[in-house]
C-alpha cells in the first residue's frame, strides 16, 4: 500500500468535534484514549464494517491508533470502501504531545 496517498491531517488540525476510531489492541485502549472514539481493533475493522459505516456517517472518521503505521493501513482500506476517512499522523502519541484530552479505563495517567 502506498500511504503517500492516505489522506492524512495532524494530530493538533483535528477538529475537536470529530468522529474517532481508535484501532488498537484491547490493553493500549484500556491504557488511554481519545474520549468518544470508537474502539474497533485492526482484525476486527472488516467484521465491523457496517458500524464504522454507521458511525463515519457522511464524514470524515479520524482513524487514530499508537503511531500511525496501523491508523494508515486502516485508512487505505476505509477509503477504498469509500468512507470519507482521514489518518491521524504520529497517532495516539502526537494526539498526547498536542495537548488533545485522553481518558482510561482506570483513571490513570496516559503512557505510551
Amino acid at each position: 500500500m502506498n500511504f503517500a496517498n492516505i489522506p492524512t491531517v495532524p494530530a493538533g488540525d483535528v477538529p475537536a468535534d470529530a468522529v474517532l476510531l481508535d484501532v488498537r489492541e484491547p490493553d493500549e485502549w484500556a491504557a488511554g484514549r481519545a474520549e468518544g472514539a470508537l474502539h474497533v481493533p485492526i482484525r476486527e475493522v472488516v467484521d465491523r464494517l457496517p458500524e464504522i459505516t454507521e458511525r463515519a456517517g457522511d464524514g470524515p472518521l479520524y482513524v487514530l491508533c499508537r503511531v500511525g503505521g496501523r491508523s494508515a493501513q486502516v485508512t487505505g482500506f476505509l477509503v477504498q470502501q469509500g468512507i470519507d476517512a482521514t489518518n491521524v499522523a504520529g497517532g495516539l502519541q502526537a494526539w498526547h504531545e498536542a495537548g488533545k484530552p485522553l481518558v482510561s479505563d482506570a483513571g490513570e495517567p496516559f503512557v505510551l
